[in-house]
């Protein structure tokens, strides 16, 4: 049986026009060392969850090499959509051209393995952020209600018996703050690990880990995290 793990934020760009070094060192030569490092640790027969911001490309056509270099990799490959992945147009659309051993999470759910079940959506800027506009909150009660489309989704196909994950892309809470009420969601719907990238550079300290309220919450974008993939002991 295999094994399950999560990546997020590869902020891949193979034509090379997003060069991801101008962000430090860190960043050098990423695309290598992470293709190097998910080689390594994951397997033909495992899955791996990407927490968006897959790819610089603005469109279908230009993302069609970011997404052979993630078909290459070893795994099935459950992608989410980040907020920096504008190539993702409709759902229809994405879904005709994902390569083989790649699925999509859109306003649905997944199971993997028939032991555990994916729910998820992007999530955004909470409205109780000092950074947060009228229409952030617009869009994050539009992405809370994706998540609960997921959910029944999950409910209605697998039921509760079995193990679920919450894959997201924006944090559902940060350190110091209260939980957003995704938190409140995911746990309604019985989700035991929460997946979640988007935070980069200082803002890595935010990221809210481990065991909290019955629930364990695995930050794991790729900066973060060495740029290798992150077991999830589901």
């Amino acid at each position: 049986m295999g094994r399950l793990f999560a990546l997020g934020d590869l902020h891949l760009s193979t034509l090379g026009d997003k060069p991801m070094d101008v962000f430090g060192e860190p960043w050098r030569e990423h695309t290598r060392r992470m293709a190097e490092a998910w080689d390594d640790t994951v397997r033909d027969g495992d899955t791996i969850l990407l927490a968006g911001d897959l790819s610089w490309a603005k469109t279908l056509e230009e993302a069609a090499g970011d997404l052979a270099w993630i078909a290459a990799r070893p795994g099935h490959k459950i992608l989410l959509r980040g907020n920096h992945d504008s190539w993702w147009s409709s759902i229809a659309k994405v879904r005709a051209r994902l390569p083989p051993g790649c699925v999509a999470l859109h306003h649905d759910s997944r199971e993997i393995d028939g032991r555990t079940v994916v729910v998820g959506s992007r999530g955004w800027l909470a409205p109780g952020d000092p950074a947060a506009t009228p229409e952030d909150a617009r869009v994050f009660l539009r992405e809370l209600e994706r998540l609960r489309m997921s959910i029944a989704d999950a409910d209605r196909r697998f039921g509760r018996a079995r193990p679920r994950v919450g894959l997201l892309h924006y944090p559902p809470w940060l350190e110091g703050s209260e939980p957003t009420e995704v938190v409140a969601v995911l746990r309604e719907a019985e989700v035991e690990h929460v997946v979640y990238g988007h935070l980069h550079g200082d803002d890595h300290r935010l990221a809210v880990r481990g065991e909290r309220e019955g629930a364990w919450y695995h930050f794991v974008a790729a900066d973060a995290v060495g740029f290798t993939p992150v077991p999830i002991p589901c």
